[in-house]
């Protein structure tokens, strides 16, 4: 048993008890903690269910930070169950973490549950459990909510995909996923889709249908964005357009860093004897507008021959440069040397033209602030879009995998970002691998870093996500409202 807020801090009416069941990947880590850390200073006893073993190291260091952030949220180890591989075949690893998770969550969420003290009033689960633990939640009458990592234009996607599967469309019916018009959003093709949902056996596809089917009977979603961004489906989905009946949207984002400084501690953008790092330095020293952060996420990693045509693109653009570079996916150590990776003379090269290649660890939100950035080369994660957005940086998207392209066209539609439409991603959906040569790369780069329009287009998106999130603002009153479902175990 530990002892919850209201104990603490000396006696009183007992605080509610949120159970929270997070999912694998940081991407979706990042959210659920930012939520966890803001609901936990709103008088609410928080638990948090930590599978083990973790998926990477950096996982791992991730759950640490948090509990010593935050000492009084509460750890509920939940051991992986062993998930028959063979049943599966060339299935993503990634996914295959999560359909463990999910049967894991079936057989020892209620027995978790069962043992909490105080007793769990309300849970808040990952959506790529939702169909696992809504059911269980029902059950014991506690109320749950989801929490959607990514933009609403997704989840508009999600919300109508059993639709469109529904409908008497011969192509759909035999299996075969065509172009996907959501009502009230727009149409994405089908080259747009997360690759996963052009096969409706995958494994991935059928989670995502469970999980869009039984997320109609949460008691509300939560959603990290704001409304100035992504009006167009947000008021569909709150509309009933896409499904009638919808749970509440609350949209809560841009959702703040859940690290608290503390008073003389160094920040991550320091060196281990506080001084500051070489990335910190180098920024420094650089222009007001100039440098191009170029990061592809925690999965996100290209193949040698691409990475070698980044690294001729963004010499040739003429920039000045920030290369967080990644060569191995799904979370895993990195361990090639840059000079391997890159060739010989590269790093000396560019180094002295306002190039600066590292494999560290960087806090991004805080570079982004930094005033020498100029643009954002990404992959199109939310959480980085919504990141860039809040800096007033714009974004150049070159998605990877996932939700990336539909992640794109919100970020052009919401004025944040350009796209790099025509460049493939991670197998294209049809295990066909593109090259996109430096030529382009540095002809794209030039072409947003001179793009004055779009820079004042995340301009405004800046000052209306610091607006959403001060107090009165659509994300401040969407969070008080939920807290307040919370208190009173709605």
């Amino acid at each position: 048993m530990r002892e919850s807020p209201g104990e603490l801090n000396g006696g009183g009416a007992t605080p509610p008890h949120a159970l929270f069941i997070p999912s694998a990947g940081m991407g979706h880590l990042m959210p659920t903690f930012r939520v966890i850390a803001g609901l936990s200073r709103q008088g609410i006893d928080v638990s948090v269910v930590t599978v083990l073993p973790a998926v990477s190291a950096a996982e791992t260091n991730y759950f640490n930070g948090l509990f010593a952030d935050y000492p009084t949220i509460g750890r509920v180890d939940m051991h992986l169950l062993p998930l028959d591989a063979s049943e599966f075949r060339n299935e993503d690893p990634f996914f295959l973490r999560w359909e463990a998770l999910r049967r894991s969550v079936v057989h020892l969420l209620g027995p978790i549950i069962a043992s909490a003290s105080p007793p769990i009033t309300a849970i808040i689960t990952d959506i790529t459990l939702t169909s696992c633990v809504i059911p269980i939640a029902k059950e014991l009458r506690l109320p749950c909510h989801v929490l959607f990592p990514t933009a609403a234009t997704m989840l508009a996607v999600n919300a109508y995909f059993p639709i469109y599967l529904d409908m008497a469309v011969p192509a759909a019916a035999a299996g075969v996923v065509g172009d996907v018009d959501v009502p009230g959003v727009f149409r994405v093709p089908r080259c747009s889709l997360p690759p996963p949902l052009l096969d409706v056996n995958k494994l991935f596809t059928k989670q995502f249908i469970e999980n869009s089917r039984e997320i109609t009977k949460a008691d509300g979603v939560l959603v990290n964005t704001f409304d100035a961004v992504e009006p167009a489906p947000l008021a569909a989905l709150r509309g009933g357009r896409i499904v009638p009946g919808y749970p509440p949207v609350y949209t809560i984002g841009p959702l703040k860093p859940h690290v608290i400084p503390k008073a003389g501690e160094k920040t991550a953008a320091q060196g281990r004897d506080g001084s500051p790092s070489l990335v910190d330095e180098w920024l420094g020293q650089q222009p007001a507008r100039s440098v191009v952060y170029v990061s592809f996420g925690n999965r996100s990693a290209a193949r040698l021959d691409q990475i070698r045509e980044i690294a001729a693109g963004l010499e040739a653009s003429g920039h000045r440069f920030l290369w967080v570079l990644k060569t191995t996916k799904v979370d895993r150590e990195d361990d090639a040397e840059l000079a391997d990776v890159l060739g010989g003379g590269y790093l000396e090269r560019v180094q002295g033209r306002g190039g600066l290649v590292t494999k560290g660890w960087v806090e991004q939100e805080a570079l982004l602030k930094h005033p020498a950035m100029g643009m954002f080369l990404s992959h199109g994660g939310w959480n980085s879009a919504l990141e860039a957005a809040c800096a007033g940086v714009p974004l150049l998207v070159w998605p990877q995998l996932g939700d990336h392209r539909v992640n794109a066209m919100a970020a052009v539609r919401a004025g944040i970002g350009a796209w790099a439409e025509h460049w493939g991603w991670d197998g294209d959906g049809d295990g066909e691998e593109s090259l996109v040569t430096g030529e382009e790369i540095a002809e794209k780069v030039k072409d947003v870093m001179a793009d004055a329009a779009l820079r004042e287009s995340v301009a405004v998106a800046r000052l209306e996500a610091a607006k959403a999130v001060a107090e009165g603002g659509t994300s401040y009153r969407n969070m008080r409202e939920f807290v307040g479902k919370i208190k009173q175990g709605a």
